[in-house]
């Protein structure tokens, strides 16, 4: 008889609190997980008109960008609409969230104090995404280190350089990124050649032999204008310097710098141009 007041007593405080408390619990779950669904479309709707496509970036990797972008912004709302959630279920069961809140200011003090440069390279890594700085595949130079890009994230920058080393860059630690990879790419080669050459015949041969290049089948699709003649560069001890600009498709400039080199050295060959090395003139004294 004492047990059925008991149960009695627990339905009759329980039910009513369902009723007022319980659904509110309910209502507040529900609503936060509607709105989580209603943002992360608002994101992915505004990120999708918001990014400028980038020509020379594939649909695959315009697409990945965009989904980190994505994948950053509904994560952070998706932590703020949770935590909001809890704490008004907590206040909705009794308990006081203002400790709560004050505790929860104290730990993130420290923690700001401990991750500030974590924070950092958050931060600066959203702006390398954001801005379209650099993305995988692109070579570039982060201050002192070159390489290609093999991975972006949030953090850091992962490059692999000429010798095959991988190096890590925390993003907050990049103060200069110099992008050899992006739009397009230039063919900047110096020549020497010898003081006694025809310098008509030389800018002659310079210019067939980068349109010749330009026309080749295995290099057509590369080349964004021929390799041509620009100007005397300079009046050097041995010879005179020539310069050579052409334009490329990104990351094939060095391929077509060395087939140029190739052929400008046969095609001099054939023409009797000089490309003179650094002489010395020894004069014995007479005994």
């Amino acid at each position: 008889m004492q047990m059925e007041e008991i149960s009695k007593k627990w339905i009759e405080a329980i039910i009513p609190w369902l009723l007022d408390h319980g659904l509110k619990i309910i209502i507040i779950a529900v609503g936060a997980w509607l709105l989580n669904k209603v943002i992360s479309r608002i994101i992915t709707k505004a990120v999708r008109i918001a990014v400028v496509p980038d020509d020379n970036m594939s649909e695959e990797a315009e697409k990945k960008r965009e989904d980190t972008l994505i994948r950053i912004f509904t994560g952070g709302t998706r932590i703020v609409l949770l935590l909001m959630a809890i704490l008004m279920i907590l206040q909705e069961i009794g308990l006081e969230i203002g400790p709560i809140l004050a505790g929860a200011g104290i730990v993130g003090l420290a923690l700001g104090f401990g991750g500030q440069y974590l924070i950092r390279d958050i931060i600066t890594g959203l702006f390398v995404i954001l801005e379209n700085q650099y993305r995988i595949g692109d070579v570039v130079n982060i201050d002192t280190t070159g390489g290609l890009v093999e991975d972006i994230s949030l953090r850091k920058t992962t490059l692999r350089d000429l010798n095959g080393t991988v190096h890590h860059i925390p993003h907050g630690e990049i103060k200069r990124v110099s992008n050899l990879s992006k739009k397009y790419a230039r063919v900047n080669l110096d020549v020497g050649i010898s003081y006694s050459s025809d310098l008509e015949q030389v800018i002659k041969v310079i210019n067939k032999t980068g349109n010749e290049l330009a026309e080749d089948p295995r290099f057509r699709d590369v080349i964004i204008s021929p390799p041509q003649f620009l100007r005397v560069d300079d009046f050097a001890d041995s010879a005179i310097i020539v310069k050579i600009l052409g334009d490329t498709k990104p990351l094939k400039q060095w391929e077509v710098t060395g087939e140029l080199r190739k052929r400008i050295k046969i095609a001099f060959d054939e023409e009797g141009i000089e490309i003179p090395f650094p002489q010395r003139v020894i004069h014995h004294a007479k005994e």
